[in-house]
């Protein structure tokens, strides 16, 4: 109801304007300068009023105030039916719901109950008696808070006996507080993501809302209004379609939900556990499960019902459905292409298209992929592999100069060299075996074997005879030879300087010169 009665000059412009002119509260509020919520009040008043426009001419000002406030029921505060508070709160859980409309619904049963100004007190004043974190209204399905637990979990090595240290992850559902803790090995990103997928799972649904501690592991830069959301953890948010939006620094209640629950897992939980040994994280895990189940079970002390039972009555109906396949964990890291148009990634190197030599990339790195990324495009996909100091190069990333080669294997020139001689498939073996890198010998290899398209192979094979008794082993050498018809020479005659030229790859010899 409004604070101040509007005049009844106003009252009766309202219904104008409503009626005749079918003008909305919002044009109407602006129109003599009231609330919006004011206008709404009187037009209520009217239809339960049982009021119809145009107005009777006979209808006076004080009759049409009398119909429209009546007075109060003269049924004393005693008899009057106190709303069910705790059932009200909940309902101020579920999307759209407002204290105006439980009022509405709740005069509806008791006719002769109290006005919405007490309504709304007495609803505050008994908010206020909860605790702050309970205090604190979130709707349906909107928001988890995630968080690690301050104390750690020791757990036993058969092998050797020493202990390792344990970490436990809470979640606390914002509406419900139902709640979700497992043990991890560490704090680090991989468990991080991993806790959050099994949480989905636990939940059978997503939030809308994921609300994180600024933890290292999701967010990378801490900051009020801009925190920067860690790559991973990033595409874990849209792979479940999600937001995450990190707690404020310095606002404890952003995280109050989250500190509540760690606080009760600690304390219901692991407190229970400390006098256990246990071997593996899954059987600590399996104790948690255990335990935890029991929490959520456990009554509300100021409220009815359970987390178990808010959960399922409250939050799981409002939860968005889970993707078709959980996430899959991948490394995000920023990596740049080297002169051979390749990337390393843990030691392997992976190709991408040769024109991004020298540019900055993105590799999305899984247990059994590499994509690399430019600019937010994908430009390369490979297998992972573990083979340190190795290659994965696919054909149509190389220079077309490289391309001509890739098709070329070694057991297929020397096949080809034994197709033309003997003598030729021993300088072709020795060609391959004097090069540090293959292609490199794949291009003098090719290049020896196609002189016999032009000189014939006969007299290649000859060429190659002396070749090999020489230990020549260059194309430019046995061309030279081919070109001074030393194939022709007799095999046994001695080479002199002036009988045969120095041959050698990297002299350029006399006709360079003219």
């Amino acid at each position: 109801m409004a604070k101040e009665r509007l005049s009844m000059r106003k009252i009766n412009e309202v219904l104008r304007l409503r009626f005749e002119l079918k003008h909305s509260h919002r044009q109407i509020a602006r129109s003599i300068g009231a609330a919006s919520s004011t206008v709404a009040e009187y037009l209520r008043r009217f239809d339960e009023a049982g009021l119809a426009w145009p107005l009777s001419a006979a209808l006076t000002e004080v009759e049409l105030e009398a119909k429209l406030f009546p007075p109060a029921p003269s049924v004393p505060a005693a008899e009057r039916t106190e709303p069910d508070w705790a059932a009200l709160h909940r309902e101020m859980r579920r999307p759209g719901v407002t204290l105006m409309l439980l009022w509405q619904e709740y005069r509806e049963i008791h006719s002769q109950g109290f006005a919405y100004s007490w309504f709304c007190e007495h609803y505050r004043v008994w908010v206020g008696r909860l605790d702050l974190v309970m205090r604190h209204e979130h709707r349906a399905g909107e928001k988890v808070f995630v968080d690690y637990a301050g104390p750690t979990m020791p757990i036993i090595d058969r092998d050797t006996g020493e202990l390792r240290p344990a970490s436990i992850f809470v979640a606390v559902l914002g509406a419900s507080n139902y709640t979700y803790a497992e043990a991890t090995w560490s704090q680090e990103l991989p468990e991080w993501i991993g806790a959050h997928v099994r949480l989905f799972s636990f939940l059978g649904g997503v939030t809308e809302i994921v609300v994180p501690d600024n933890l290292r592991s999701g967010v990378t830069h801490a900051h009020r209004y801009e925190p920067q959301i860690n790559p991973t953890y990033a595409e874990l948010a849209r792979h479940y379609g999600v937001a995450v939006i990190p707690a404020r620094a310095a606002r404890p209640r952003d995280k109050a939900k989250a500190e509540a629950g760690v606080q009760l897992v600690e304390r219901w939980i692991l407190a229970r556990l400390r006098n256990r040994q246990f071997f593996s994280l899954a059987e600590l895990n399996a104790a948690i499960a255990e335990l935890l189940a029991e929490l959520n079970q456990r009554p509300f002390k100021k409220l009815p019902g359970s987390r178990a039972s808010t959960f399922e009555m409250i939050d799981r109906p409002a939860l968005k459905a889970l993707p078709t396949q959980p996430y899959e964990y991948a490394d995000w890291k920023k990596v740049r292409v080297h002169i051979d148009y390749h990337i390393e990634f843990d030691h392997h190197y992976y190709s991408v298209p040769h024109a991004l030599v020298g540019k900055e990339l993105e590799a999305r790195v899984t247990a059994t992929t590499v994509e690399l990324f430019h600019r937010g495009v994908r430009v390369a996909s490979h297998i992972r592999s573990r083979r340190a100091g190795k290659f994965t190069t696919l054909p149509e990333h190389m220079p077309a100069s490289h391309r001509e080669y890739a098709k070329w294997t070694p057991e297929r020139l020397r096949e080809w060299a034994a197709s033309i001689g003997p003598q030729t498939e021993c300088v072709i073996s020795a060609i391959l075996a004097a090069r540090r890198h293959p292609q490199q010998g794949f291009r003098s290899a090719l290049g020896v074997l196609r002189l016999g398209k032009h000189y014939g192979t006969d007299r290649l094979e000859a060429v190659c005879q002396r070749a090999h008794k020489l230990h020549i082993t260059t194309f430019k050498s046995i061309e030279s030879m081919l070109k001074n018809n030393l194939d022709r020479a007799p095999l046994d005659q001695e080479a002199t300087p002036r009988q045969l030229p120095l041959l050698h790859e990297n002299i350029r010899g006399p006709e360079y010169y003219h």
